[in-house]
């Protein structure tokens, strides 16, 4: 059995710079995105690269040759020689593998929905593996929660889906424009890779190329999480789209009367002033190709203020400021890096 690591002992390489990284999942869509980014950070050396199961068969990733030339090996959870594992494994997967990578004094990143509800009932409801919460949890949308992220033990990474919408409603619910009470609709539409790597009936390529299909209306667990971060209830569409990847969230809402459209902007403005990784396009509004393949998230906005209305336009890659890339940027706010390192 391979030694594990302590918190302290992890810490301290983490200190010098170089900090020993393992992937759970690591043949999933987010997982090999995961290898390609960990391969090419400075601060990083991957240790370890583990399939979902403990039967999975060992594999080489040919996507990803002479970029990383490792072996998939079969996950075991008493084989993490490691400072921080990332989690791309299912919620039921992660729900049991990260408090026995925690008590072993690892960090841990997971790109699951295990752990990113705080309400037990609704926790319940949507990730039913999940009995509770670990000490040190956080939820790690970078841009709004920098100070608990630095401490995390357990960093939950945001869904794709609210990390696009949050992104693009956070700004005014923190300034205080968004109308108590109104209803906020988000239509957001995904390339099939948000639906991961398992081929379903729906989405097939047959079934899915040439045509557009909204999905499981007030009922996406994706939802409760926005709820969470925004205070107030969404109503939330999602859609599937003939695309590989990439997220274009479009937001409805109400702003208090009087907000004009110089009080919206100054909100955006203020809020991303030194966020690496957002990119505020005013009434240019954004598109997916603008982002595809990087960490940015581009954020627009048109306001009606006849009307006092306001609709926001945010766009992400969903594997890598959706998934992957959030969870390096995140690992390197947790270890004291630049944001940006190994993602640009």
């Amino acid at each position: 059995m391979t030694q594990l690591v302590t918190e302290t002992e992890g810490d301290q390489r983490g200190n010098k710079g170089l900090v020993r990284a393992a992937v759970a999942g690591a043949t999933g869509f987010a997982g090999q995105e995961l290898i390609r980014l960990l391969s090419r950070h400075p601060n990083v050396t991957i240790t370890m690269a583990t399939g979902s199961q403990a039967t999975s068969t060992p594999r080489r990733l040919p996507s990803l040759s002479k970029i990383w030339d490792g072996t998939v090996v079969p996950l075991n959870a008493a084989a993490f020689a490691a400072d921080a594992v990332f989690l791309a494994l299912p919620e039921a997967a992660s729900a049991e593998l990260a408090p026995v990578l925690l008590a072993s004094g690892l960090r841990v990143i997971d790109l699951s929905g295990a752990f990113r509800l705080r309400d037990d009932a609704k926790r319940a409801k949507f990730y039913p593996a999940t009995a509770s919460l670990p000490a040190g949890v956080a939820y790690g949308l970078t841009e709004f929660e920098l100070d608990a992220i630095k401490s995390a033990r357990l960093l939950s990474n945001p869904g794709c889906y609210p990390t696009a919408s949050l992104l693009g409603l956070l700004p005014l619910q923190r300034a205080g424009l968004l109308k108590k009470g109104a209803d906020i609709i988000i239509d957001a539409k995904s390339g099939i890779s948000g639906a991961g790597k398992a081929a379903t009936g729906r989405t097939h390529f047959s079934e899915n190329h040439g045509s557009v299909a909204a999905y499981n209306p007030f009922g996406h667990r994706h939802t409760p999480e926005m709820e969470q971060a925004l205070g107030q209830g969404v109503t939330f569409v999602p859609h599937l789209v003939p695309l590989d990847r990439g997220i274009l969230s479009s937001m409805y809402a109400h702003l208090v009367p009087g907000t004009t459209a110089a009080a919206v902007t100054e909100a955006f403005e203020r809020a991303y002033a030194d966020a690496p990784f957002v990119r505020v396009t005013g009434d240019a509004l954004p598109e997916i190709k603008h982002v595809a393949h990087t960490n940015f998230c581009d954020v627009g906005w048109k306001v009606d203020e006849a009307t006092g209305r306001v609709f926001v336009v945010s766009v992400i890659d969903n594997l890598v400021k959706g998934a992957s890339g959030q969870a390096i940027q995140n690992f390197n706010v947790m270890y004291g890096f630049d944001q940006k390192t190994g993602l640009l």
